[in-house]
C-alpha cells in the first residue's frame, strides 16, 4: 500500500507495541475529556465516535454523555422497543458497554445484551434489529454496537443504528453528536445513571441469543447444501474479534469442513502481524495484518478472517490474499446470475473509489449500477427495500439480500461474503482468484492500488471541500482528464474529497473520516507503471490543492 510501509509491517507484534491493558483500562474513567479542546469532543466519523482513553478522546464521559443523546433521540422519534446492545473484543469495550448500559437502564430502555455476555458482531445487531422490526409500525428496535471496528487495540468505538438497522445517517449522527457535546459542556449534568449492578437487575435489561438466531437464519443467505455437497475445505482465522465462537456454530448446524484457526482472545492482540504502518490493526483486507492465514493457505481450498466487529471479509486463495476489489467483481458476477429470486431491477451498489471492474461486470449483466461516496450507510435503504442486490465498498465491507430478494442486514456482514467464497468455489470448482482472473480475460486487466499520506485537521477539511474547479491539471498520467467529480454518481450526494477520470485510469482523494492521514485511489486500464504514474501525479495534485495560498501561514 502506497510508499510509506514501515520495515515492520507483516512482521509479528514485539512487546513494545503492546498496549498496556491496565493503564488503558484505569484512563477510561480517571481521564475527564476537555469539550474546549477539539479532539476531545464527540465525533462521528465515517462509523461512529472512536478514539483511545489516553488522550481524551474516548472515554467514560464520551460513552454517558452519547447513550444519554441516544435515548433522547429515540424518544423524539417514537422508537420505544429494544435496543439491542452488543460489544466487541476491543479493551474498552466492555466498560464502555456497562457505562451505556447505566444510562440505557436509568432511562427505562429495553435492552437485549447478549446471552452468557458473548462478544457481537456488528451484523448481528443489524440482524437482530431487522427480524424484531419486519412487518411492525411500532415498538420498532434500535441497536449500539460498541466497537472500533480494526483500530488499533489502544482504540475504542461507539456505534448506532436506527430502526432500519444500519450504519445512522450524517443528519442523525449530527443530533447525537451535538447533543453529547452539549451534556460534556454542562459537566453531564443532565445524564440519568444507575449503578451498574441495578442497571444489570433491572426488568428493561434482558439477554438475547444473537449467536443462535443469527447461525440459524444463516441458510436463507447462503446454499450450505451446494458447499456441503462439493466438500469444500476452508479456513477461518477470527483475527480474535467478536464472532470467534459463531464460526464453529456455523459449520456444526451445517455441517461444514470449516477448520476455526485460531478462537484465541487477546485484548492486546499479540497474536497480529504489524500492519503497513507498524501498528496492530485487526484488518482482514491488509496483507500485512493476514499473514498467519496467508500463511496457511495451502491447507484449503479458500479461507477467510473478519475485522474485530465481524463487518468486514478477506478471502485467500492458494494465490495469496485477493484485494477486496476483486473479490467484490467475482462476487457481483456470481450472485447476480445465481440468485433468481432477487429482483429484476435489483441493482449493483458500489463506492466511487471501487474498481472500474464492477462497473463492466454490470455491464454486462445488465444490472444498473448505483455509486455512492464512502460510507456504508448510502446502501442501507436499498438494502432495505431489495432495491440493491447488493452493497461493498474497497474497503472490505460488503453485504447483500437473503436467497428470496429480501433484506438480511443493512450493515456490512463479513461473515456472509468471507462464507460466499466458499459457496462460488462450490459452484464452479474454482476459487474466487480464478473466477476473476476469468473477469481479466473477458474485459481486460485493471490495476488498483490505495496509499494514504499524513493531513492535518485543517488539510483533511480542505480535501473534503475541494471543488473541481481548484484542480489545475487538464493531464492525467499522459491522457485528457474527462471528469473531475466532488458528488457521487448515484445519488448526487457529496464525495467529501474529489474523483479525476480519464480514458485510462482515474484517481480519488478524500480524508480518512478516522486517522489524521488523506487516501489517494487510482486505478490504471493500462498497466501496473501506468498505475504508479497516476498516483505520483495525484498526489502532486492534491498537495498542490492543499498547499496554503501564498503569503498565508498553512
Amino acid at each position: 500500500m502506497g510508499t510509506n510501509v514501515s520495515p515492520l509491517a507483516g512482521k509479528p507484534a514485539q512487546a513494545a507495541q503492546l498496549v498496556d491493558i491496565d493503564r488503558l483500562l484505569a484512563a477510561y474513567f480517571d481521564v475527564k475529556p476537555d469539550p474546549s479542546v477539539a479532539a476531545q469532543r464527540v465525533a462521528f466519523g465515517t462509523s461512529g465516535h472512536r478514539g483511545t482513553s489516553f488522550d481524551g478522546s474516548f472515554n467514560e464521559q464520551h460513552v454517558l454523555a452519547i447513550t444519554q443523546a441516544i435515548c433522547e433521540y429515540r424518544k423524539a422519534q417514537g422508537i420505544d422497543g429494544p435496543l439491542f446492545l452488543g460489544i466487541d473484543t476491543h479493551a474498552l469495550s466492555k466498560p464502555a458497554r456497562d457505562s451505556a448500559l447505566e444510562v440505557l437502564a436509568a432511562n427505562g430502555v429495553d435492552v437485549r445484551i447478549a446471552a452468557g455476555d458473548e462478544y457481537t458482531p456488528t451484523p448481528a445487531i443489524s440482524h437482530a434489529i431487522l427480524v424484531h422490526n419486519r412487518g411492525r409500525t411500532s415498538g420498532l428496535a434500535d441497536g449500539i454496537v460498541v466497537t472500533p471496528s480494526h483500530n488499533p487495540p489502544g482504540d475504542g468505538g461507539f456505534k448506532y443504528n436506527p430502526a432500519n438497522g444500519g450504519p445512522a445517517d450524517t443528519a442523525i449522527t449530527r443530533e447525537v453528536q451535538d447533543r453529547a457535546n452539549a451534556l460534556l459542556e454542562t459537566g453531564l449534568k443532565d445524564v440519568s445513571r444507575l449503578p451498574l449492578a441495578q442497571a444489570r437487575a433491572a426488568t428493561t435489561t434482558r439477554e438475547h441469543d444473537f449467536l443462535g438466531h443469527y447461525v440459524e437464519d444463516l441458510g436463507n443467505v447462503l446454499d450450505f447444501d451446494l458447499v456441503r455437497g462439493a466438500g469444500v475445505r476452508m479456513g477461518v482465522d477470527p483475527l480474535g474479534g467478536a464472532g470467534v465462537h459463531y464460526w464453529a456454530r456455523i459449520a456444526e448446524r451445517y455441517s461444514l469442513d470449516l477448520e476455526v484457526v485460531s478462537e484465541q482472545v487477546d485484548p492486546q492482540f499479540a497474536f497480529m502481524t504489524l500492519d503497513w504502518d507498524g501498528q496492530i490493526r485487526m484488518d482482514p483486507s491488509s496483507s500485512y495484518a493476514m499473514q498467519r492465514l496467508i500463511g496457511m493457505k495451502d491447507r484449503f481450498d479458500v479461507a477467510f478472517a473478519c475485522d474485530t466487529d465481524h463487518d468486514r471479509h478477506g478471502v485467500v486463495t492458494k494465490a495469496g490474499l485477493l484485494p477486496s476489489n476483486h473479490y467484490m467483481a467475482a462476487m457481483v458476477d456470481d450472485l447476480f446470475r445465481n440468485r433468481p429470486r432477487w429482483g429484476a431491477n435489483a441493482a449493483v451498489g458500489k463506492t466511487v473509489v471501487s474498481s472500474s471492474m464492477i462497473d463492466r461486470v454490470a455491464a454486462r449483466l445488465q444490472r444498473k449500477l448505483y455509486e455512492t461516496p464512502v460510507g456504508f450507510k448510502w446502501f442501507a435503504d436499498g438494502l432495505f427495500d431489495g432495491s440493491l442486490g447488493l452493497g461493498g465498498e474497497e474497503s472490505a465491507g460488503a453485504s447483500f439480500l437473503r436467497r428470496d430478494g429480501t433484506v438480511w442486514t443493512t450493515d456490512k456482514d463479513g461473515m456472509v461474503p468471507a462464507l460466499f467464497a466458499a459457496e462460488l468455489t462450490a459452484r464452479h470448482g474454482r476459487d474466487p482468484h480464478q473466477h476473476y482472473r476469468g473477469l481479466c480475460d473477458a474485459f481486460g486487466e485493471v490495476f488498483f492500488d490505495r496509499v494514504e499520506a499524513p493531513a492535518s485537521a485543517q488539510q483533511k477539511q480542505v480535501l473534503a471541500k475541494l471543488a473541481p474547479a481548484q484542480l489545475k491539471a487538464d493531464r492525467l498520467a499522459g491522457a485528457p482528464i474527462r471528469q473531475v467529480l466532488d458528488k457521487a454518481p448515484g445519488n448526487d450526494a457529496a464525495i467529501g474529497g474529489i474523483k479525476v477520470v480519464a480514458d485510462n485510469g482515474w484517481f480519488a482523494a478524500r480524508p480518512s473520516g478516522t486517522e489524521d492521514i488523506y487516501k489517494i485511489y487510482g486505478e490504471s486500464f493500462e498497466s501496473r507503471d501506468h498505475l504508479q504514474a497516476i498516483l505520483a501525479e495525484a498526489q502532486g495534485i492534491v498537495d498542490a490543492a492543499l498547499a496554503p495560498a501564498p503569503g498565508k501561514e498553512s
